[in-house]
């Protein structure tokens, strides 16, 4: 993303130099890069760009002298930020001053946007409702959400508290100091808001007042690395929100870390991975063209913050150079097929004729797959109002602004699937987005029903009861049936990871802490989901390493310690660190290396066993990358227990054309049709 190839000419051009060759014997070569983002991706009004060229230079933007913008670097390239582009196609020139016509040329076309997007997402989502107050930048100035940009100062006290400093020069007499690269600085942290992309962004960094931020001499207390956070949730959007995924991080600012976020990066307020990916580009920008080009960018956060990481890696490769994703999930339509499950399981488990089964808690955990049924019943509870037309709508919504079917049908659907209809499209017979969601076919409890755990009765009871959802996300008796356009797309643009683009180079820290026995949503069966779609993409998922905790908050803090600095020195190194592999830490604290299988064998696995979920519980394979399976006939002999006449035929009945084959691929299953790709013109 940086564009920093330049810089192999300008060495080259040293080592001739220092082995005694005449500068007028060595080819001339102009070389010019943007470096603050993609030229294609340009925002704001301006960019940073670099020059790499043998001699003196004079710069032109679309003829327009703005040699004066560029700085001498010490590596010998000339950095300038180019200012003064309109939204549109510029070019930006360097030529050496030889002769009438002048000597060798670089060039360079970009491509700017306005500052308030979009770049690559699509038409925005309307109507779309500001929250800029929340973040104390008063009220919004447009109909895009802007606000005057903000800074502000913070110190850590000698306490361990972030307080406010009106005046970074003064010394509080509780003002703490850290040490980075061996240097010793005050802690006070310079903290930047403002909107982008119609999200509000957040900027933090250690702030030395006689050295304050700039492109061409970075920050004294910087360690040249930035963080990038990612916060949880899946939600339909249709508002700004009110929270990032988080910049005030005292580990990260104290190793002299820069950290940077957006409230479009939190997947509550955006369930978008598109719209993130573009959100973190411009804030990146932004970041660069304030701060340098940092020597690399890691991502972090948790849940949907790790859905994030994950899709933007694969998808979008170079914003994120390597990612840490905690309590992970590879993505939110994956996610989406078992949420749906739950609630349909815990409400035919209400149902009098299971409770006339005699259905156990016991049965219906194994039903679920999950190590307990308590979270499918918080899968229900939490997020499976996220598939339904208005259950999950934002206080930031309006209520009279809301779809109603009757009184308001082309108002704000806010399932989440709305939020990436410009991936998906929009299904004209129905007004909603096209689902790629699916289970046709499922047969729940397969595995409880084979390991003899539940009978066979209950095993045809929940298959001709379990129903499905309507495009409205209310549960109906028939099953769900994807849009095989909202499979094709889902796939194709990669809202399922196949591991196969970016993320087969990106370096991977899958941490976790095990919650599995507290009937949380965030179980460790997810991890193993991700790590054999790298397989099957790469034949290797040796740039997936897993670290694991109990939920004693010292191990979580000393995995996350070790998961930064590993993922630095990774990246630093370009290779993974010798000392880095799958571990855990025992509930003693203990930490134990050893690899990981789903299932397998270990101290680890003895102590934080892996489970499965819904589907896995059906026969689904372990990557979990069949959102609507192909059929085959019901054959009764598979199944190693007996079926009465009686149940045979209410079995045919709940499946007219057969049951799940996972010894195939999905259908419409495919590959994603590539990286970096633009939805402008829709689907």
């Amino acid at each position: 993303m940086a564009g920093r190839t330049g810089g192999t000419w300008t060495a080259v051009l040293v080592a001739l130099l220092a082995l005694g060759a005449p500068a007028s014997a060595i080819a001339s070569r102009v070389e010019v890069s943007a470096v603050s983002t993609r030229a294609a991706y340009v925002s704001g009004g301006d960019v940073l760009v670099r020059v790499d060229a043998s001699g003196t230079v004079r710069v032109t933007r679309d003829r327009t002298d703005v040699t004066s913008a560029f700085h001498r670097m010490p590596d010998g390239s000339l950095l300038g930020l180019v200012d003064g582009l309109s939204p549109g196609r510029h070019t930006i020139v360097a030529r050496e001053p030889r002769g009438n016509h002048g000597g060798p040329s670089g060039r360079l076309k970009v491509v700017d946007h306005p500052i308030t997007g979009p770049l690559f997402s699509g038409p925005q989502q309307q109507p779309f409702f500001c929250e800029t107050q929340a973040f104390g930048l008063g009220p919004a100035q447009d109909a895009a959400c802007s606000a005057p940009t903000q800074v502000s100062y913070v110190y850590r006290s000698t306490a361990g508290a972030f307080k406010p400093l009106a005046d970074p020069a003064s010394r509080p007499a509780d003002l703490a100091q850290t040490t980075v690269g061996g240097r010793t600085v005050d802690y006070i942290v310079r903290v930047e808001r403002g909107t982008i992309d119609r999200g509000v962004y957040e900027i933090a960094a250690l702030f030395d007042p006689a050295a304050p931020p700039s492109p061409f001499a970075p920050e004294p207390g910087w360690n040249r690395s930035l963080v990038y956070t990612f916060g949880g949730g899946c939600n339909a959007g249709f508002h700004q929100g009110t929270s990032t995924g988080g910049v005030l991080n005292d580990m990260m600012l104290s190793r002299g870390y820069a950290v940077a976020s957006s409230t479009l990066n939190v997947l509550d307020n955006n369930c978008s991975p598109v719209i993130s990916a573009e959100a973190a580009l411009m804030v990146k920008e932004h970041f660069i063209e304030t701060y340098g080009v940092p020597a690399h960018t890691i991502g972090w956060g948790g849940s949907g913050g790790a859905i994030q990481q994950y899709t933007i890696a694969d998808n979008y490769p170079g914003i994120l150079d390597g990612i840490v994703p905690e309590v992970s999930f590879p993505d939110p339509i994956t996610v989406s097929s078992t949420v749906g499950d739950c609630r349909l399981m815990r409400r035919y488990f209400a149902t009098p004729d299971a409770q006339a089964l005699g259905w156990t808690s016991a049965q219906e955990t194994a039903a679920s797959g999950f190590g307990t049924f308590n979270s499918c019943v918080n899968w229900d509870l939490a997020f499976a109002n996220r598939g339904t037309a208005t259950d999950s709508c934002n206080p930031a919504i309006p209520v009279d602004v809301r779809w109603d079917p009757v009184t308001n049908p082309d108002g704000v659907k806010c399932s989440s699937y709305e939020q990436m209809v410009n991936v998906l499209g929009r299904n004209p017979r129905t007004g909603f987005a096209y689902r790629p969601v699916d289970n046709v076919g499922v047969q729940y409890g397969l595995s409880a029903l084979r390991a003899g755990t539940i009978t066979p009765e209950q095993f045809v009871s929940l298959n001709e009861r379990i129903g499905g959802y309507d495009v409205a996300g209310t549960p109906v008796p028939q099953r769900t049936e994807a849009d095989r356009i909202g499979l094709r797309r889902a796939y194709s643009a990669g809202l399922i990871i196949n591991g196969g683009l970016g993320l087969a180079t990106t370096p991977i820290i899958d941490m976790r802490r095990y919650t599995d026995p507290f009937g949380d949503i965030h179980t460790r069966y997810w991890s193993f989901v991700t790590r054999e779609r790298l397989l099957e993409a790469n034949g290797t998922f040796a740039n997936q390493v897993m670290l694991l905790t109990s939920v004693d908050p010292g191990s979580i803090a000393a995995a996350a310690v070790e998961a930064l600095t590993q993922m630095d020195a990774w990246l630093t190194a370009g290779r993974r660190p010798s000392n880095l592999s799958d571990a855990c830490w025992t509930p003693a604290g203990q930490k134990v290396v050893e690899p990981f299988s789903y299932q397998g064998t270990g101290t680890c696995e003895g102590l934080y066993p892996s489970f499965g979920d819904t589907r896995s519980a059906a026969g689904e394979r372990l990557d979990e990358s069949v959102l609507k399976c192909r059929l085959r006939p019901l054959d009764f002999g598979s199944y190693g227990v007996a079926f009465n006449a009686d149940q045979q035929a209410r079995l045919r009945t709940a499946f007219p054309d057969g049951v799940c084959d996972y010894t195939r691929p999905g259908v419409d299953q495919r590959r994603a049709a590539g990286t970096w790709q633009d939805f402008t013109r829709g689907p």
